[in-house]
């Protein structure tokens, strides 16, 4: 359970921005991973050769130090979205004397600590993805990921008292796990907040977030970014994004 001192609006606020997240379609200090250590007996019998060192020239084997980083354990789903509300509660206590630049440059660095942003960004604009350069993937990859954290920075520029509570995790399709959440908002509705993670190589990673535990964020802002990609083009795609992001720090103050 993540409760805060000090945050946003009231609930009508927070369910806007949880709307406009991309999947989320809406630096903190970080959960504490389990790292695990493998503790080796050593043999007492007596040496019988003098030791040497072994060369590793021409072995395909793995050193050591290579086999006890790969046997680090990333942080477990739950975690990773602990990780994410913290850092959500931390940015909102502090939100008057940030304002949004400073939200924005807080909360940017935990997007991209929480969230898969290369799948989020390309399954936000569909199968139109593969037809882009890699340099406007590249740029719209840095777009998609300003905008989420503009999302937040804009719209979760106060504190209420509201807190996040973590009520469970549970395997989902494609190897993926489902974090349920809730917020728990004072004097006012609770909101359902379920978040699905994947397996990456750096880790469980968030791509997608279920409004009310059944509205993809993702499918929503897949429906907006996919259709002005077909209809307008790229150059006028990641211009309307801009403008987004102009939008929403007009909203969430300088």
């Amino acid at each position: 359970m993540l409760c805060a001192r000090r945050w946003s609006s009231a609930l009508g606020t927070v369910l806007i921005a949880l709307f406009a997240l991309a999947g989320n379609p809406a630096r903190a200090a970080e959960a504490a991973a389990v790292l695990a250590t493998t503790p080796t007996t050593p043999s007492t019998a007596p040496s019988t050769t003098p030791a040497t060192t072994p060369s590793t020239e021409g072995s395909g084997a793995p050193s050591p130090v290579a086999e006890a980083s790969a046997k680090v354990p990333s942080a477990a789903p739950s975690e990773v979205v602990e990780r994410l509300h913290f850092g959500l509660l931390e940015s909102m206590q502090n939100a008057d004397q940030l304002g949004f630049q400073g939200r924005f440059d807080y909360l940017r660095p935990v997007v991209e600590e929480n969230f898969d942003l290369a799948f989020m960004g390309s399954k936000s604009v569909g199968r139109h993805w593969k037809k882009l350069s890699p340099e406007d993937q590249a740029v719209w990859l840095d777009k998609f990921t300003g905008f989420l954290a503009a999302n937040y920075a804009g719209n979760f520029n106060a504190y209420d008292g509201e807190s996040f509570h973590t009520l469970g995790e549970e395997p989902a399709k494609r190897e993926t796990r489902v974090v349920l959440t809730e917020l728990r908002v004072p004097n006012g509705e609770d909101v359902v907040l379920n978040y699905r993670l994947r397996e990456t190589d750096n880790g469980w990673r968030i791509i997608d977030i279920y409004l009310k535990g059944t509205v993809s964020e993702l499918a929503l802002r897949r429906s907006d970014f996919s259709g002005t990609l077909k209809d307008k083009g790229f150059p006028e795609l990641a211009a309307a994004v801009d403008q987004k992001i102009l939008d929403l720090r007009s909203k969430g103050g300088s």
